[in-house]
């Protein structure tokens, strides 16, 4: 593993377990095995650490929310399907991203919310190709609900994110939901 990738790992952790601004670049550092001041050969601070880190996750979710599938209904468990594994795979950096985006400054803080809507036009796009005479709002509304529960995942206790079948359970789940919209 090389240094950066070390550094954003261990980042995610301690920005989970103290937050962004309980988290010293020397904690930082001792924890990743260097001093300090080494960090800042990788990066120029904990805000350009912050924004890597949402960067990464943004890049991988909005590669999923593109569509795959013809078939609207199964692109969209293929897109909650993938969500929950990530959410599951990476529950730090989820927690990290849902608490810490005030922490986020500019520059970095206009690109990531330019992203991120983005990626929930991205998931309204899938939303409505299953709903197709639902309203803008009711699409809207379906789309929080879904990343709402997939996201929410970073927060259960560990023992119940681990659940067998959890993915497909949540597909259900959202898709059930979805039903609500289509009566």
């Amino acid at each position: 593993m090389d240094r950066s990738r070390k550094i954003l790992d261990i980042a995610a952790e301690l920005f989970y377990e103290k937050g962004f601004h309980g988290t010293s670049v020397d904690e930082l550092g001792a924890r990743a095995g260097l001093t300090g001041p080494a960090i800042y050969r990788h990066f120029s601070g904990k805000d350009e650490i912050l924004a890597t880190l949402f960067d990464e996750a943004m890049d991988e979710l909005i590669r999923a929310a593109q569509p795959v599938e013809e078939d609207a209904d199964t692109d969209f468990e293929r897109l909650v399907r993938h969500h929950v594994e990530f959410a599951v795979r990476h529950r730090h950096l989820v927690n990290v991203t849902q608490r810490e985006d005030r922490s986020l400054v500019d520059p970095w803080r206009r690109k990531v919310n330019r992203r991120r809507k983005l990626y929930v036009g991205c998931w309204e796009t899938a939303v409505a190709r299953c709903l197709p005479t639902a309203t803008p709002a009711e699409v809207a509304v379906a789309t929080q609900t879904c990343l709402g529960t997939i996201f929410s995942i970073a927060y259960w206790p560990t023992k119940v994110s681990r659940t067998p079948g959890l993915a497909e359970l949540i597909v259900r789940l959202t898709n059930e939901g979805l039903d609500a919209f289509r009566s």
